[in-house]
């Protein structure tokens, strides 16, 4: 059997660990420098407030709603997503952790046990240690465990927030009750092609014949339709490094100036090369983008990006901070008002396992080096330790102005109990 745990409106339920005045208020949470709604509590939902709405244009109808809105915390959301899964780990050595407020748990050789009983035990284990509520769908399959996920959340009264399919008369009423657009991995332009063959909901898609799914579309709707058909086909995914590592960020003002681009550049590369650090790799390539306010039609637009092809394999901060700041150098055109930058680095190849060059290496004192950097920085977090071309005081510059406390990051925003 597999479970899909999920965590209720997990923004809005972070928020209100720590300020429980929150509790059944509307809240909403926006995204990076305050843009537009990403997180809504099920009150905001209720009263309207759309997903992706732009928070300048529905300022009034927050206030007349008195919705509460905050700025992305993602410190805090982090932290909490950490404390739960490690949490879910005490009730199944298998877990695939799906996104920050999801996973899938695996029960190999747990034939006796009541999982109705057990996903209660997960749900009161997660809310009293960490005050997250969570819903929990369990079944054969990795998909019909997110239909029975859904059915704990639409209907948390009956079901205690939990819902276990474990028998063919509960699989088909699942699958009849589920919408073709809302099943997992389905999304909105398949649901189209497959509302033309008079396929409207889950059990309709699990009647259409395998060599029909294999022809108009690939193995992966093949081996969803199996599973939904109660056929384990899908299996939790294995830990792997990735193939190419990003940082992106929006500014928090449109820049002019190479100089603040520049500053802006050295911290994503670092970014990147940290995370190269710690997947134990390197790379052979960094890309870098820039562009400017694609909102403001007004203004003169350029969007540009440029690849460097490194002589050797490298996780520097040094090394890949210099090389993205003279690419970006070389695509700036004054004048123009950039609102967004990034740093990609790819060919990725383990660090202890590949090709050297015979003329160039990387210096053998950047590697100690790193790992000093790497370590102050995980103690005291924060990034103590930074390039000398980065600006000291903040890693991100985004607009955060109605960002609450880092209660359990930062020793600063501690809560404070007066005895």
């Amino acid at each position: 059997m597999y479970a899909l745990v999920d965590c209720n409106n997990f923004y809005a339920s972070c928020e209100r660990v720590f300020n429980p005045n929150l509790r059944n208020q509307p809240i909403a949470i926006l995204s990076n420098n305050d843009g537009c709604v990403i997180s809504r509590s099920d009150e905001a939902k209720t009263l309207g407030l759309p997903m992706g709405a732009p928070i300048f244009k529905w300022e009034t109808f927050c206030k007349a709603n008195k919705i509460q809105v905050f700025s992305s915390n993602y410190p805090l959301y982090g932290d909490m997503s950490n404390r739960v899964m490690k949490i879910l780990e005490q009730f199944s050595p298998d877990i695939e952790v799906y996104s920050i407020d999801e996973a899938f748990l695996h029960f190999k050789g747990f034939d006796n046990y009541h999982f109705e009983d057990y996903g209660i035990q997960i749900r009161t284990r997660i809310l009293k240690w960490t005050g997250i509520p969570t819903c929990v769908g369990i079944a054969p399959t990795k998909a019909l465990s997110k239909v029975a996920n859904k059915i704990a959340r639409k209907y948390p009264e009956k079901t205690k927030g939990v819902y276990v399919i474990d028998s063919e008369e509960k699989r088909l009423k699942a699958l009849k009750w589920m919408k073709i657009e809302d099943v997992w991995g389905i999304g909105r332009r398949l649901s189209k092609r497959l509302k033309l063959k008079n396929c409207h909901t889950a059990f309709d898609f699990v009647q259409l014949s395998d060599a029909w799914v294999l022809k108009n579309f690939s193995i992966t709707e093949w081996k969803l339709k199996k599973d939904l058909e109660g056929i384990p086909t899908l299996k939790l995914d294995d830990i792997k490094n990735k193939h190419a590592i990003a940082t992106t960020r929006s500014f928090e003002y449109t820049f002019s100036d190479i100089d603040n681009i520049k500053e802006r550049i050295s911290t994503f590369a670092t970014s990147c090369a940290e995370k190269l650090r710690k997947q134990q790799s390197s790379c052979h390539m960094i890309i870098v983008l820039l562009s400017s306010d694609r909102h403001k039609k007004d203004l003169e637009q350029h969007r540009a990006s440029t690849m460097v092809s490194l002589p050797y394999a490298t996780s520097s901060s040094l090394i890949i901070s210099k090389c993205a700041v003279q690419a970006v150098a070389s695509i700036f055109t004054p004048g123009i008002k950039y609102k967004r930058a990034g740093v990609i680095v790819t060919g990725i190849v383990p660090t202890n396992n590949h090709q050297l060059d015979l003329f160039q290496h990387e210096n053998p004192k950047h590697q100690p080096l790193m790992q000093v950097i790497d370590t102050l920085n995980k103690k005291y977090k924060d990034y103590k330790i930074k390039l000398g071309n980065q600006d000291l005081k903040r890693t991100w510059k985004m607009r955060q102005e109605r960002l609450s406390p880092r209660y359990t990051t930062h020793i600063n925003d501690i809560i404070k109990v007066k005895c």
